[in-house]
């Protein structure tokens, strides 16, 4: 029981930091160390679509699911549930690719924006 209550909490805090890596910019700009952090968030998620790695979260909430029992494959809340087809998203690893590139774009442009509006 604890295993999935673990995976549900892995699988919350992974869609937590995918909303931080699409809008984190907003705070970042405001703050330094939230700027580095949401950085080298952007810069791990790049190279993880550039060497088609998983996630570490993933690893994790996989390995928790594994140790709950090894023969669910629904085994989390209805929310969750939801969350991870959210979070898994079933699309061409290409397309994801190229998402990723474009929200570091994006995420670019907002901090460069924000410092000329600042100077």
């Amino acid at each position: 029981m604890i295993y999935r209550i673990l995976a549900d909490i892995v699988v919350f805090v992974h869609f937590l930091w995918i909303l931080f890596l699409v809008f984190g910019a907003f705070f970042g700009s405001k703050n330094r160390l939230i700027k580095i952090f949401h950085i080298s968030g952007l810069a791990f998620a790049l190279v993880i679509q550039l060497f088609d790695w998983h996630c570490p979260l993933t690893h994790l909430e996989f390995w928790l699911r594994e140790k709950h029992s090894p023969s669910l494959t629904y085994s989390g809340s209805f929310i969750i549930h939801y969350l991870e087809k959210l979070i898994y998203i079933e699309i061409p690893s290409y397309l994801i690719l190229i998402l990723t590139i474009l929200l570091c774009g994006l995420n670019v442009w907002i901090y460069i924006r924000k410092k000329k509006l600042n100077t």
